[in-house]
């Protein structure tokens, strides 16, 4: 008979944005076990990372608290070296605590480990980009006592180091093999093809770039399929939570390491244990400091998400949208590398979206990775004037605040905030970032006070 407390599965894509899945609306990338994950589940079209940078956002995933709260600022790795204060109680050591086995695979970014106490790393290699053998390092763990906690990282799709040698237009190859990974099956797209959102110019460079990242996550879809494969296997799917979500918006400029909605609006898939089915979509707002305190409720130990900013949304899951009365989730942003030092502070409700540039006086400055990608290169090297729907002078030179109605302006173009009309508006939605700062011990609270 299977426990009563269902398995866990948390799966983090890295820098897979919402527009590019087929249960979100496109009609050209593969993503089939992806849409019959949602299917089978809930599929959330109002939920938002808390910081739209990689190690930073997932400290929110597995802390509960803002990255400015837990200490998380920026990259953990190499050179930024930023890493989660000592006394966190993470996810993995609240799991552990309450009887559950944890386990890691794939990408982690979080530090210090002491902090993140896995109980196994999966694998004795990194997987790197195959996702199906990453998913099959998995089979051994899932198949043992119940119940368990796995944490499913895919490099896919973030950037490589690397670009299409081969290609005119040098795009990024997203870590897609030359030769596929073995007993796999590339999926490759054309330029033509391929879904240019309006927040990219639409050209030869994106299209190149777009086509590459397509191919990574159909791959990455690949590997989520075998992952379900065997938890069916296994006859633990029934009995298994599983939520799928990316860490932040694609690498592309004017998504990754920004708070307007491609950096931040991302796809969040959640299938429920059938003891507690659900299945449709949810329109309600949820944000990633959510996710710990909804997967301990399932885990049965609610009260120890007492401490965390965010609450459980095990409510939605389960049909009760009446118990979920929020109207708006906060963001923030400090670092991505040491050089991407850019703080903002977000309230985004499902009308508008309020933006503070702590710095800035400062110009916007780039992940090295976007700055010297295909995509960029024409605003790099020619000089063009507008980057999707925005002026490329107002992306890298940003007003102290930003308000867009996201009903008539869903890509936040026409800043409203310097406009007599709305300055009670502005006024208000300071005045609930200064009490979000206080909550969440920010330290650029004190901004205010001398500027």
């Amino acid at each position: 008979m299977q426990n009563k407390r269902p398995n866990i599965i948390l799966m983090v894509s890295d820098d897979h944005g919402r527009e590019a899945l087929g249960c979100y609306g496109n009609p050209i990338v593969r993503t089939p076990h992806l849409d019959r994950l949602a299917a089978d589940g809930m599929l959330f079209r109002q939920a938002f990372c808390t910081t739209p940078s990689c190690a930073a956002s997932r400290s929110v995933m597995l802390t509960g608290h803002h990255n400015h709260t837990n200490g998380t600022y920026g990259h953990t790795h190499g050179q930024h070296h930023f890493a989660c204060f000592e006394d966190v109680l993470t996810l993995p050591k609240l799991l552990n605590d309450s009887g559950y086995r944890t386990a890691c695979v794939g990408k982690k970014h979080y530090a210090p480990e002491s902090v993140y106490p896995f109980q196994e790393q999966l694998g004795e290699h990194d997987y790197g980009r195959d996702d199906l053998r990453m998913a099959d390092a998995c089979a051994d763990f899932i198949s043992e006592a119940s119940p368990f906690f796995l944490y499913w990282c895919s490099y896919n799709p973030h950037r490589t180091p690397n670009t299409v040698k081969n290609h005119p237009l040098q795009p990024n190859d997203f870590g897609n093999p030359e030769q596929p990974f073995a007993g796999d099956e590339e999926a490759v797209y054309s330029e033509e093809s391929v879904v240019v959102p309006p927040w990219l110019p639409d050209n030869a460079h994106t299209r190149a770039e777009l086509a590459q990242d397509y191919q990574s996550i159909s791959r990455l879809d690949r590997g989520v399929g075998r992952l379900i494969e065997l938890l069916k296997e296994k006859g633990v799917y029934e009995n298994t939570y599983i939520m799928y979500i990316s860490d932040n918006g694609a690498a592309f400029p004017g998504s990754k390491t920004t708070l307007y909605d491609p950096g931040m609006r991302l796809p969040c898939i959640v299938k429920a244990p059938t003891s507690s089915p659900q299945q449709g979509e949810s329109g309600e707002l949820i944000a990633w400091y959510d996710i710990a305190p909804t997967i301990l409720d399932y885990a049965g130990v609610p009260q120890l998400s007492d401490h965390m900013f965010g609450e459980s949304f095990r409510p939605l899951l389960e049909g009760n949208t009446s118990d979920w009365m929020r109207e708006e989730v906060y963001a923030s942003h400090t670092f991505h590398e040491i050089t991407n030092y850019y703080p903002m502070r977000v309230i985004r409700s499902k009308k508008y979206k309020f933006i503070w540039n702590v710095a800035h006086p400062l110009t916007f400055s780039f992940a090295s990775d976007l700055w010297e990608s295909a995509t960029w290169a024409p605003y790099r090297e020619d000089g063009e004037s507008h980057f999707g729907q925005r002026q490329v002078v107002d992306y890298l030179h940003r007003p102290c605040f930003e308000l867009y109605d996201l009903e008539q302006d869903a890509d936040e173009v026409h800043n409203l905030a310097g406009l007599p009309e709305y300055q009670d508006q502005v006024q208000q939605f300071s005045d609930k970032i200064k009490q979000f700062q206080q909550a969440t011990m920010d330290p650029w609270l004190h901004k205010w006070e001398y500027e």
